[in-house]
């Protein structure tokens, strides 16, 4: 039984040894997730507001080019409303709209009328 109690410390001391030494290294490690702030501003901060901004400029421009189509658009149907109405109108009895071109032709040469 004595050899055996032997055996046994040799076996753990060196066990506990491992172990202690593991513990105190896991205790002196030093935590790299603060974030260290200047004045109120960081690189991260600076970055994310450059980003949001080029974002912003983006869709600004685009909103600007979709609202210029649907200006132009709107114009277009506009003038051939109008176009049509006067057409319709028209004294010339050759003057017919064609709805395909929103122009008022001649039916005799096919070119544009003006009403």
């Amino acid at each position: 039984m004595n050899i055996l109690q032997h055996r046994l410390a040799r076996t753990t001391l060196p066990l506990l040894l491992l172990a202690a030494l593991f513990s105190v290294q896991h205790t002196a490690q030093a935590r790299t997730d603060h974030l260290i702030i200047q004045d109120g501003d960081n690189s991260l901060s600076k970055e994310q507001a450059r980003e949001q901004k080029e974002q912003w400029d983006a869709t600004h421009r685009l909103r600007g080019k979709v609202n210029n189509r649907v200006e132009k658009e709107f114009d277009r149907v506009d003038q051939a409303f109008d176009t049509r109405e006067g057409c319709e109108k028209s004294l010339n009895v050759n003057a017919y709209w064609e709805p395909n071109t929103l122009r008022c032709l001649d039916r005799r040469t096919g070119r544009a009328v003006t009403p």
